[in-house]
């Protein structure tokens, strides 16, 4: 497995400088209580940070479902089958899977709030573009684009929290963190279920640009968090130069775009940590976005619901997310916080035990003793329980939906929803606080976008095949 965190004296991560014969203070964290480290910030601060960086994630996911309510007036519209409709769909969750392979390797080489701040006006233009567009292939490029530029929110998201939290209180923050790209899922459809009977399609462009400029106003106070971007600019606001450069420009470009550039990529290949999780993940997110061509069919099928009703079908995401955040900050609560006070108590009071990272020897605290850390198997505790609740509420949706001649009330599959719902959130939350447990604040952003890349890459095509699939079933 990688190294978890890249020693902070091998390189400021920018530009492949050395720091060498620089003062210790300026190449890492001057104490363990340097106010420039985003682990010391206020808990307002933080708080701030974290809200900044779930808003950014519900916005994008909201994004994607929403546009599931106008998908047949939009085959009307432009005459067009369904399932050419549904591509507005698909190249958006195509776009949210290219786009952090991009955006990961660029917050690890430029900082966080760079990419933050420039990504998201990009999306708006493009969204903007579908607003207005005039053909389906305009939708279609426009959904790509607006995906690819809203992406990095979701893949450097997890880095942030990286940042700003140490592992001992990253459970809670990391879980309530994790809900957002849940909610907006589940709160797109129902907005937009009301949109559609109001007004045109064109709206629900609409309503995702004020989601979107809400946001950005949100964050204009954003400060930067990663340590490395954090480190240089200090050493620029006290005056001291930066050490030679160790490679030249066209050295240093190439390292980026044959190393960092794909690291993503190759930690998806070669690393079965993120190979497998991310194949778990993006299995179950998959089946998710199936619900937003299938809903409308099967409750305006067997059950007769309008497009309002119809959009309240996806309340019970929310409920089951919402369950699946309270089991995860149990499972913190009484499980990982238990083995970390019994970590504690093996451990020195000299010594603090509430973060992972490795001291370099340039340190001017190296005298503490090394640093423990609860081993990352034990996120997985959430995950263990909710994998039961995948295939439990699969089973059960699909065996009361399938037709008005069974006589089953709309209420059982919507119970199944939350079920699944459920352990979807419980699986994901807990594969990435492992992820970020694992490969630490500098490798977990490209850790999370390579599950990010497989995750919406199989939300891309489920949809594609979701109306024939349920056709069949109902018929």
């Amino acid at each position: 497995m990688m190294q978890s965190e890249a020693k902070p004296h091998d390189n400021d991560g920018v530009t492949g400088t050395s720091t060498a014969g620089l003062p210790p203070n300026v190449i890492d964290w001057a104490s363990p209580c340097d106010p420039d480290d985003p682990h010391n910030w206020s808990f307002g601060k933080k708080c701030y940070h974290a809200g900044v960086t779930a808003a950014y994630a519900f916005t994008t996911t909201f994004m994607s479902s929403i546009y599931s309510s106008g998908t047949e007036e939009v085959a009307e519209r432009f005459g067009v089958s369904t399932t050419v409709s549904l591509l507005g769909i698909s190249m958006y969750c195509l776009g949210l899977s290219f786009g952090p392979v991009l955006a990961a390797p660029l917050s690890e080489t430029l900082g966080r709030s760079i990419v933050y701040r420039v990504s998201l006006p990009l999306a708006a233009l493009f969204t903007i573009g579908c607003a207005v567009a005039k053909d389906m292939a305009t939708i279609i490029v426009c959904r790509f684009f607006a995906g690819f530029f809203a992406a990095p929110a979701l893949s450097i998201g997890g880095g942030t929290m990286a940042d700003i939290y140490h592992p001992s209180s990253r459970g809670v923050a990391m879980s309530l963190f994790l809900l957002a790209p849940f909610l907006g899922p589940a709160v797109g459809p129902i907005i937009g279920g009301f949109v559609i009977e109001k007004v045109s399609f064109r709206w629900l462009e609409w309503v995702m640009l004020f989601f979107m400029i809400a946001t950005y106003i949100y964050s204009l106070w954003m400060s930067e968090t990663y340590k490395p971007i954090i480190l240089k600019r200090r050493r620029k606001r006290l005056g001291i130069p930066e050490a030679a450069k160790s490679m030249s420009a066209l050295g240093a470009l190439h390292k980026f775009m044959t190393i960092t550039l794909i690291r993503p990529l190759m930690m998806l290949i070669t690393e079965p940590i993120v190979a497998f999780f991310s194949l778990y993940v993006a299995v179950d997110f998959g089946i998710l976005f199936t619900f937003f061509a299938s809903f409308p069919l099967v409750y305006s099928r067997v059950y007769h619901f309008d497009a309002g009703q119809i959009g309240l079908t996806f309340l019970p995401i929310l409920v089951g997310c919402l369950i699946a955040t309270v089991t995860c900050l149990l499972c913190d609560s009484l499980l990982y916080k238990k083995h970390l006070a019994r970590l504690n108590a093996t451990v020195p009071s000299t010594q603090s035990s509430d973060s992972d990272e490795e001291t370099g020897p340039d340190r001017s605290y190296q005298s503490l003793p090394p640093k423990k850390h609860v081993e990352p198997e034990h996120r997985l505790y959430a995950a263990m329980i909710g994998s039961f609740g995948i295939p439990t509420g699969l089973f059960w949706f699909a065996w009361t939906a399938r037709t008005a001649r069974t006589g089953v009330h709309w209420a059982s599959p919507v119970m199944a929803t939350v079920v699944f719902a459920w352990g979807n959130l419980c699986v994901f939350v807990s594969a990435m606080m492992y992820l970020i447990d694992a490969y630490g604040p500098q490798y977990g952003a490209s850790a999370v976008s390579a599950n990010g890349f497989a995750r919406y890459i199989f939300s891309a095509a489920f949809p594609l095949f979701a109306i024939q699939k349920k056709q069949c079933m109902i018929d």
